[in-house]
């Protein structure tokens, strides 16, 4: 068990900072015998790895729609470039869903507006000019085909 006078440790900090070095502190807990500091150590990576992979997420979902929002707004800007970066977020977002399945369709349509706002945002301040665009679809985003011969 640990001793009293050993330093409290801020999970939640710990793990923001760094996911091996709270591994390394819940196997010190373990070792030392203190199953409930190394359960709150545990739960919090766990956690920790959730909000990064939700993260991970929602930057490749805004990339995604941001780009999509571009090829509506500006066609005659079309270019391999824009197809690529389309296929790879749908790809990155299919590899996250795959490692993380907790981030489900669901998880993907109560980030979407959130996830849209930003989008719109980025693909305005990139296209220096407003987007017409005022909604994205399912549909617009993970299953039309995107490519310079259609």
């Amino acid at each position: 068990m640990a001793s009293s006078s050993e330093p409290s440790i801020d999970w939640r900090d710990l793990a923001a900072s760094s996911h091996y070095l709270t591994a390394v502190a819940v196997q010190h807990a373990m070792q030392c015998g203190d199953l409930a500091m190394a359960e709150a150590g545990i739960q919090e990576l766990i956690d920790a790895l959730s909000r990064s992979e939700k993260r991970a997420l929602r930057s490749q979902l805004i990339c995604l729609m941001a780009h999509i929002i571009k090829w509506q707004t500006q066609p005659e800007r079309r270019s391999r470039s824009w197809v690529a970066t389309i296929a790879s977020a749908r790809d990155e977002i299919i590899e996250i869903q795959a490692e993380t399945p907790s981030l489900s369709r669901d998880v993907i349509e109560s980030l979407w507006e959130f996830c849209f706002r930003r989008a719109i945002r980025e693909a305005e301040a990139e296209m220096e000019c407003s987007s017409a665009i005022s909604t994205l679809s399912w549909q617009d985003v993970f299953e039309r085909e995107y490519s310079l011969d259609s």
